[in-house]
């Protein structure tokens, strides 16, 4: 193990973080981490193939086939991901089941691409097939991280997972109101509606998830140790969900100052995790490199993504259909945020687990014969395009809707799919020839 895994683990917290014991088979969240992937490549196909219909419309069914697809299939997916390999470490507490977490993982997959596929096409049976899907999720989620996150926990992320699992399932509950909706059209799914289940989804489930784990990943991946109490952990993970209490009643039943006092709660949450960060870069001992330009940029997208939110709450009676589309760009930037400090996370926390399954396979060499490193898991060049173009895609899907312009969604749909498909190749080309050469190195003779 290099000098730098050894003072990450040691300045990274007080319980370093564990490959081994309590975590998962690397199966489990590598299945979850590459099928999120997967779901970049249909999310950005689908934006280009809905340009016309999201620029006139952000709330016809393309879009927001086209918007599932970048919420479940690839933020969410990616994020039960981390939710099961981080919930162990946290909680120091095992998952009950790692059958149920394979369970998790082939129902949120079909539910993730069910719906949206549903939607796009207009197939109310495989949409409510995909409902029926993601509520199985989420209830075998609930299951098996019970005993975990129930037990005494102390802690910015235990008590962030928490809210985040409620916040997962009161989604999914909106969600599901939704696919019986379209059957017996209870109600006008109109742009409040709409916004009252994103600021769920984005804030209380993946937004909150995020925030809650990077407490635990900011330190050893910046080998940053930040002295004293910190409180700005404990403040985010608790005006976080706060906020979404308020906002999403207040903007569901347009009792506005309700909407407002809740964006200001979740305005502080997110001040208080980026201060949180700005601590950790203070203190941080490692030069900049592609993860903090990822993070960084990731709280970019936060900042701007609530510019623009508040940019729409105050022109939308005014100019109706400027104000719905810069709140498609302010959901754009949000889910942007997710995305880059995803893919950035990504490039550290896959090789730490694939690291640790070759070690316990006995392959402690790289393709050249030297000591396998972290750093050996991935091209690092294809790293650094891959963080240019996502960053230009979601750039240019935000002005594409903040402008109404059509072509800006089928530019950044196209990057964000090519991006997809090079993360897919690179967090896995270089593992599966580590293990043919592992497997004919064990067949010769000794």
């Amino acid at each position: 193990m290099s000098d730098e895994t050894v003072s990450a683990i040691k300045l990274g917290s007080r319980q370093p973080l564990k490959v081994s014991g309590n975590t998962p088979p690397a199966s489990v969240p590598l299945a979850f981490f590459e099928a999120a992937f997967v779901g970049l490549i249909g999310c950005g196909i689908a934006l280009a193939v809905a340009h016309n219909q999201g620029t006139a419309d952000p709330t016809s069914d393309v879009t927001v086939a086209a918007a599932h697809l970048g919420m479940l299939a690839t933020l969410s997916m990616g994020i039960l991901g981390a939710i099961h390999q981080f919930t162990p470490v946290v909680t120091q507490r095992p998952l009950r089941s790692i059958t149920l977490a394979r369970a998790t993982f082939v129902a949120w997959l079909l539910a993730a691409w069910f719906l949206p596929l549903g939607i796009g096409f207009g197939q109310e049976a495989i949409v409510e097939a995909g409902g029926f899907m993601a509520s199985a999720a989420i209830v075998m989620l609930i299951v098996n991280l019970w005993s975990a996150l129930g037990a005494k926990g102390k802690g910015a992320p235990v008590i962030g997972l928490r809210f985040a699992v409620i916040g997962f399932a009161l989604t999914a509950c909106f969600g599901v109101v939704y696919v019986f909706d379209r059957q017996g059209n209870w109600f006008n799914l109109s742009g409040h509606v709409v916004l009252a289940h994103a600021s769920i989804g984005l804030f209380a489930w993946l937004g909150l998830t995020y925030v809650s784990v990077a407490e635990r990943l900011y330190p050893m991946f910046f080998l940053a140790h930040v002295p004293g109490k910190r409180h700005s952990g404990l403040v985010a993970v608790s005006a976080i969900p706060l906020g979404v209490v308020l906002i999403s009643p207040g903007l569901l039943f347009k009792v506005s100052i309700l909407a407002w006092i809740g964006g200001v709660v979740i305005a502080l949450g997110l001040g208080a995790h980026l201060y949180s960060l700005a601590m950790h870069l203070t203190h941080r001992k490692r030069k900049v490199d592609l993860y903090f330009l990822f993070v960084i940029t990731a709280s970019i997208s936060l900042i701007a993504g609530m510019g623009l939110a508040l940019a729409s709450a105050l022109v939308i009676n005014g100019n109706h259909h400027l104000g719905v589309m810069l709140a498609a760009a302010s959901i754009t930037a949000v889910g942007g945020w997710i995305l880059e400090a995803f893919v950035g996370h990504i490039h550290k926390v896959i090789p730490f687990v694939l690291w640790s399954m070759f070690r316990s396979k006995g392959i402690e060499k790289n393709l050249t014969g030297k000591q396998l490193m972290f750093g050996d898991l991935y091209n690092h060049a294809v790293a650094a395009s891959v963080y240019g173009l996502i960053t230009a895609g979601v750039a240019s899907v935000c002005y594409g809707f903040a402008s109404s312009g059509p072509r800006y969604l089928v530019v950044g749909g196209c990057l964000l799919s090519v991006s997809g498909a090079m993360l897919l190749v690179n967090m896995s080309a270089k593992s599966i020839q580590l293990l043919k050469l592992g497997k004919i190195t064990s067949r010769q003779p000794t």
